[in-house]
């Protein structure tokens, strides 16, 4: 058994130096797109190699679907990208069932698939559909599946959504409900290009060139990092740091921040941590380790829970927004605390 632990820590460590070439190898044909946004493509790719969906919420113009099509475009995957507006239908989403007839003249029921039978599929403006056909996108996001006329379709693996949505314009929207955003692994709030990154994007757009991503990954190779992400080790007192950072936005609870009893009517579900762990597990690898830090955890905790958070009346009086209360809870929690066996 001793002349195998070699191997075996050989053996990921040339998994782990693979993940993160080919991880840098797609940021790179994404970088010859899109201009800036390191955050944003970093989070985009964690999810991707998570196998979870991505929110994109930002004001028009900033770059949030071409980043999802040219992600697609250095994928060897499936995309389809659906526009989402008020008169859109769960049909027009997931397909329905339509009268066919077969080369004998016999007319039967055959399922026409809809645009969500995709391996990455762009929700673009998410929010100015109705809640009913948001909801459809529920089962394919949870399960990978559609169910029509009471028959179960599964979806193709890898699957993914990428959502975009407008914050600012509120007219003829409809605010995601709280268990779809859950169901995000990430929400990531584009922000403005800098001075530097709009002169590089005039360059780029304005001089006839069209730079386009090279296809660089495939399906099974995102499926086998997927799992790669999940062997990577975390320590009991890491984890336990995971776990308490969720728990300090429970308002009343045990370990509840007193910024959090102040503001927090709603606190993470366990998706949260699950999604921290996860996340951070995909920065370890970056950094060349194999096993979560601390301060892995901390990189990844805004994207993780800002969309897990509910605020309350006051918070929404006194124009906080969640990134600020997540702050706070975070700078309160402890690395370190007692154990349960401890508390007991």
């Amino acid at each position: 058994m001793a002349d195998d632990a070699p191997v075996k820590g050989s053996d990921m460590e040339a998994r782990a130096e693979e993940f993160r070439s080919r991880y840098n190898q797609v940021k790179t044909e994404i970088s010859k797109v899109i201009v800036g946004h390191d955050e944003i493509v970093h989070g985009v790719l964690t999810c991707l190699f998570v196998g979870g969906h991505a929110l994109l919420e930002g004001v028009p113009g900033l770059g949030k679907t071409m980043l999802v099509r040219t992600l697609a475009d250095a994928l060897s995957l499936d995309f389809n990208r659906i526009q989402f507006t008020p008169d859109l239908m769960p049909a027009d989403v997931l397909g329905t069932n339509v009268i066919a007839e077969t080369p004998d003249g016999r007319r039967e029921f055959q399922f026409q698939r809809g645009p969500i039978f995709s391996q990455i599929v762009l929700a673009d403006e998410i929010n100015r559909a109705t809640p009913k056909t948001q909801s459809a996108l529920l089962e394919a996001m949870q399960e990978h599946s559609v169910t029509v006329g009471g028959t179960m379709h599964r979806l193709k693996e890898p699957f993914f959504v990428m959502a975009t949505q407008n914050p600012i314009e509120q007219e003829g929207t409809y605010p995601l409900p709280e268990a779809q955003l859950d169901r995000f692994l990430f929400k990531l709030v584009v922000g403005y290009s800098t001075r530097e990154e709009l002169a590089t994007i005039l360059e780029r757009t304005t001089r006839g060139e069209f730079p386009k991503a090279a296809k660089v990954l495939d399906g099974d190779d995102l499926i086998r990092f997927q799992k790669l992400v999940r062997e990577v080790i975390i320590a009991p007192h890491v984890q336990d740091y995971a776990i308490r950072l969720a728990l300090a936005t429970h308002p009343q609870g045990p370990f509840a921040a007193a910024t959090t009893n102040q503001y927090v009517r709603w606190g993470s579900s366990p998706r949260g941590v699950q999604t921290l762990v996860l996340a951070a597990k995909v920065r370890a690898l970056l950094d060349g380790r194999y096993n979560v830090s601390f301060e892995d955890l901390r990189r990844v905790y805004l994207p993780s829970l800002r969309h897990r958070v509910l605020l309350n009346f006051e918070a929404q009086a006194e124009g906080i927004d969640p990134d600020e209360v997540l702050l706070k809870v975070l700078d309160s929690v402890p690395e370190k605390a007692e154990t349960p066996a401890a508390v007991a």
